[in-house]
């Protein structure tokens, strides 16, 4: 019977993101801002669909060599790390043109894709380890689509590049640990028979994350894009006309940033609202946390939006905005199935509501006034903090009656 391997723990207790990290992270904030920049205007179903590859490839690109820090700790090779965030600014800058339908920044993405999965896969490789949490950090199958589009033009360029995100995701949803290890165990032993001379392969070892470090770097890339909400409104107003719509929405949209931040950090965990530390296993929590940060990121752009129409919202950001916080609510309710009890009140008191609300509201709110309908917004995301603190005072009250 073949064994597991032991995890190989993660060095250093009570970690923070190092200077390394948030440096890393600077790009992530340029690139969420440029992402973002797709939902401007009225966006269609093809802006929709290249915001979303593209945030997905984007997020991808950051988890690969966030996981590499996380585990490697003090061991990581900052050069790798820089090469990485060199390999993401060219991501992040080739995203207009891609959206222009440019071929040369298309492929300028694309190669800088290609080439950060590769360096992360051989960064594994240096390590020795296997990450068994997330396969697709340290597996290229899904790089090959994006290779291949290097000589297609759009719009199959898109739908290879789609095909190598859903590769990712099929290989993190259905090949086991079990099987990973056993595939580089055959590919260890292979290497040790072609090298005896030189001495034996040394042996793999499989990953262990630090969930405490691996948690703050999460909630930090969240805290990104609710401040890509903040920039958004911030330079529409600075090109608008102050006056009192103008002063509502602003208010508007930072009453519904916060309740966000609430729900996302101080009822929440990593970011994803409602979700508990290692309530998930990584390959769900890691997609969940992923899907969350594209629905605020579509979110603030929306917002900035708002604030360029004050008298009306154009049909397609109307949908935008509501329907990103829709999905919001509804990654909450995916997230709080594993809270141990309770769960059925839950789903029908806050997630079914604050759910559908949004999508009512796109669908016959087009009379209603720019501010009026994400002041709607803001009810809607304060409704989960009324109704917790409310059933949160029910016991004392009646401690309280049982004393009198």
């Amino acid at each position: 019977m073949n064994e597991v391997p032991p995890a190989t723990p993660a060095s250093g207790e009570d970690r923070h993101a190092t200077w390394l990290e948030l440096f890393f992270d600077l790009v992530a904030v340029a690139g969420v801002a440029q992402i973002a920049q797709l939902l401007h205007g009225e966006p269609g179903a093809s802006e929709l669909g290249l915001y979303v590859l593209l945030f997905l490839a984007f997020w991808t690109a950051w988890i690969c060599f966030t996981l590499y820090g996380n585990v490697a700790g003090e061991g990581t090779h900052a050069r790798t790390v820089l090469a990485a965030m060199f390999g993401m600014a060219v991501m992040a800058a080739a995203v207009p043109g891609v959206h222009e339908g440019e071929d040369g920044q298309a492929r300028a993405l694309a190669v800088a894709y290609v080439l950060i999965r590769m360096l992360a896969n051989s960064a594994w490789r240096h390590r020795r380890e296997i990450l068994v949490d997330w396969p697709a950090a340290q597996l290229s199958l899904g790089v090959i689509p994006w290779i291949v589009s290097l000589w297609a033009q759009e719009p199959a360029r898109y739908w290879l590049w789609a095909l190598g995100i859903a590769l990712d995701l099929y290989v993190t949803f259905t090949v086991s640990p079990r099987d990973i290890i056993a595939n580089r165990k055959a590919h260890d032993r292979r290497e040790e028979t072609r090298s005896r001379r030189r001495g034996a392969v040394p042996r793999v070892s499989v990953a262990a994350p630090d969930d405490d470090h691996l948690s703050e770097r999460l909630g930090l890339f969240v805290i990104i894009v609710l401040g890509e909400g903040v920039a958004q409104v911030i330079e529409a107003a600075s090109e608008a006309r102050w006056d009192r719509r103008l002063y509502g929405l602003a208010a508007a949209a930072f009453f519904l940033l916060v309740a966000l931040w609430s729900l996302s950090f101080r009822h929440g965990y990593a970011g994803v609202p409602y979700l508990t530390a290692r309530s998930l296993p990584a390959r769900a929590a890691l997609p969940l946390h992923c899907f969350v940060s594209g629905c605020l990121a579509a979110l603030a752009a929306g917002l900035g939006a708002a604030a360029e129409h004050l008298d009306t919202l154009p049909r397609s950001t109307r949908w935008l905005l509501c329907s990103s916080l829709s999905g919001y609510f509804l990654l909450t309710g995916i997230a709080a199935l594993r809270q141990p009890e309770g769960v059925r009140r839950w789903m029908v008191s806050v997630v079914v509501p604050c759910c559908t609300l949004p999508l009512l509201i796109a669908g016959f709110g087009a009379g209603l006034g720019t501010v009026a309908l994400v002041w709607l917004l803001v009810a809607v995301t304060l409704w989960p903090t009324f109704y917790e603190s409310r059933r949160a005072r029910r016991p004392r009250e009646a401690i309280a009656q049982g004393e009198t």
